[in-house]
């Protein structure tokens, strides 16, 4: 057993994102996201479901062609084939990304 914490080394990069996988299990990927406020948006369509929470900061996503703004404590369920994108994130946003395969 090991016990970690998700705001140990939770520095946003110096721009991008950072991915980092927590747990992978049978059908299941737990990923840590660490935000710097300078993205470029990119657009991703996964085959799997992605349920995202944002644990600190505040980002705006277009989700399906329609803008969704997050903050600290929201999270949300994206279907799998659900086209959607960060298009502003505050700066050292940490999220907490759960996919089922």
């Amino acid at each position: 057993m090991r016990i970690d914490n998700l705001f140990t080394n939770a520095a946003a990069p110096a721009q991008g994102e950072r991915f980092e996988a927590l747990l992978t299990h049978k059908n299941l990927v737990i990923e840590r996201i660490v935000s710097s406020a300078t993205i470029t948006p990119t657009q991703y369509v996964q085959t799997q479901d992605e349920w995202v929470a944002m644990l600190q900061g505040e980002a705006t996503l277009e989700v399906a062609g329609e803008a969704v703004e997050l903050r600290s404590g929201d999270y949300l369920f994206l279907p799998a084939g659900t086209p959607h994108s960060v298009r502003r994130v505050s700066e050292g946003a940490l999220w907490l990304a759960i996919h089922l395969h």
